[in-house]
């Protein structure tokens, strides 16, 4: 950023959760067959010598509930086919404390996924203060139906399951902050941005650091083509969004003063694909809407021209809860989740031109909402 001659170029420091996976295994006893796994962010350890345990497969919480006490001492095993991310990610971030509820030792989770090729995917949990902590892990859906199967004709397969999951103090790592200053309007913003928070597995191509060099770029364009709008467009990299949020809500804490000068906010968040459009938050002013419609038909001539009802970012989050209009990069993200959380999240899944297209759709929409006379949402 600072090779690119962009104005304040700085790292604001942030102190994140540092949890790191160890070594990890799973195998079926006794015949030693592994099962490909990744224990999820924030989970406990397995004692040393791990859980061995049968296993109870249930494809939902209302099986687990109907099961009650009868999982006690085993291994729960979430075998819940996808069908969105928002109600399937449940399994994954609530799945253990809701079976250590009824005594499991330990739980895993069909990886959250349409697709897979024998791929785990990872990602955070929680645990329920009331509950007893249980470690849990990732599992693909070929060894998810391969536990369903034996389960059904009544056949149990028993587990061992190895885990040296732990956290240490918080490390210290930094928000990554860049800006294309305004020329008549420098302490008014617009924020582009997306997170450095891939996971300990993959490159984290499609989350999210492609997001991350689309802003960078956008604005690197902008500076380069020598179009300075009225406003200041500031690329923020987060950090921490996940396991967190930490970067979102430091970011939120060092910049309260400014918080209403920050006109507009965008993250993307959803891979490198085609962009469509933006979701734009569905409280924002019905005039922020509209103008954001006319904006998108410069648009038009790649497809990427829809405001969708709804949208936002966990990033940008804490700043919309104090009034800033957020929306995020619309993307066709038909295949994100094929990748997201794997070791397959790697930069040969990022097309050349997809990201060419994301970088002009941020450019556009940044530099139009930060160089028009009025404001976005008022005449």
């Amino acid at each position: 950023m600072k090779k690119d001659d962009l104005d304040n170029v700085r790292a604001e420091k942030v102190m994140v959760p540092h949890w790191v996976r160890g070594e990890e295994s799973l195998e079926i006893v006794p015949s030693g067959q592994k099962l490909a796994m990744l224990g999820l962010g924030n989970s406990i350890a397995t004692p040393a010598a791990g859980i061995t345990a049968d296993t109870v497969v249930v494809r939902s919480f209302d099986e687990l509930e109907a099961l009650g006490d009868r999982v006690r001492g085993k291994i729960v095993v979430y075998n819940a086919p996808f069908t969105n991310y928002g109600a399937t990610v449940q399994y994954r971030l609530n799945g253990a404390s809701r079976a250590a509820r009824y005594g499991a030792v330990a739980a895993l989770v069909r990886s959250i996924t349409p697709v897979s090729l024998q791929t785990p995917h990872t990602g955070a949990m929680n645990y329920d203060p009331q509950q007893p902590k249980i470690p849990v892990a990732a599992i693909t859906i070929e060894a998810a139906e391969l536990l369903q199967r034996n389960y059904d004709r009544g056949d149990p397969t028993r587990l061992r399951l190895k885990m040296e999951a732990k956290f240490l103090p918080d490390a210290e790592s930094a928000n990554v902050i860049a800006e294309l200053k305004g020329t008549e309007r420098p302490d008014e913003i617009v924020l582009i941005g997306g997170h450095f928070d891939s996971w300990d597995v993959g490159q984290g191509a499609h989350d999210d650091g492609g997001s991350c060099i689309a802003a960078w770029e956008a604005i690197r364009l902008l500076k380069e083509l020598n179009l300075r709008p009225r406003r200041t467009i500031r690329v923020v990299l987060f950090t921490n969004e996940e396991n967190g949020l930490r970067g979102g809500t430091a970011y939120r804490d060092a910049h309260r003063a400014e918080i209403a000068k920050h006109i507009f906010a965008i993250e993307s968040d959803s891979g490198i694909y085609r962009p469509e459009g933006l979701g734009l938050a569905d409280n924002s002013p019905l005039l922020a809407r509209a103008n954001l419609r006319e904006i998108a038909k410069l648009l038009s001539g790649i497809a990427a021209d829809r405001i969708a009802a709804d949208g936002g970012g966990a990033d940008i989050g804490p700043i919309m809860r104090e009034g800033v209009v957020g929306a995020n990069l619309e993307v066709d993200g038909s295949r994100y989740f094929d990748i997201h959380h794997t070791h397959a999240d790697t930069l040969d899944k990022v097309a050349p031109r997809d990201l060419s297209l994301c970088v002009a759709t941020l450019a556009v929409f940044a530099y139009t909402v930060a160089d028009i006379p009025g404001s976005l949402g008022s005449n």
